[in-house]
C-alpha cells in the first residue's frame, strides 16, 4: 500500500458562534474566535490517498488529477470565502477545524474513488499549533 499526499493552501474567514447562547457565553466558550466581525486563518491542507501503483503508470492516483480535484472542489470554493455565509458544504455547521475537515472529506471521497483508489486522510492546518487529521 502506498500513500501520497497533495498539499494545497487557501485563506478563508470564519465565527464560532453558538445562537443557543448568550454572548458571554459564546466569548467564554470561543474566545477571540467569537468575534462578531469575523477572523481569518491561512489554512494548510493535506489530502492523502491511498492504493497500489497502477502498472500503467506507476501513480496510485496523478498528483495533477489530486491537484485538479482538490483546487475545483475545495480551494476554488473556500479561498477568500467566509466559512460561515459562503460555502454550501458548511450551511447549519459550526465552522470549525473538525467540521472543515469532515466537510473536504465529504466533497472529495466519492471523485478520489473513481481514479481506483481511497482516500485516507484529511489533515487541515488551521495555525501553527493546531490541525485536525479525519480519516472517514
Amino acid at each position: 500500500m502506498i500513500f501520497v499526499t497533495r498539499i494545497e493552501h487557501f485563506n478563508a474567514a470564519h465565527k464560532l458562534w453558538n445562537d443557543r447562547w448568550t454572548p458571554e457565553m459564546n466569548k467564554e466558550v470561543f474566545g477571540k474566535c467569537s468575534n462578531p466581525n469575523f477572523h481569518g486563518h491561512n489554512y494548510e491542507l493535506h489530502v492523502t490517498v491511498k492504493g497500489e501503483p497502477n502498472p500503467d503508470t506507476g501513480f496510485v492516483m496523478n498528483a495533477k488529477t489530486l491537484g485538479d480535484l482538490i483546487k475545483t472542489k475545495i480551494v476554488e470554493v473556500v479561498d477568500h470565502c467566509n466559512l460561515n455565509m459562503d460555502v454550501p458544504f458548511l450551511f447549519g455547521k459550526f465552522t470549525s477545524a473538525e467540521n472543515l475537515a469532515i466537510g473536504i472529506w465529504n466533497e472529495l471521497k466519492d471523485e478520489i474513488e473513481l481514479q481506483h483508489c481511497t482516500l485516507h486522510c484529511v489533515k487541515l492546518i488551521e495555525t501553527r499549533s493546531i490541525y485536525v487529521e479525519y480519516y472517514g
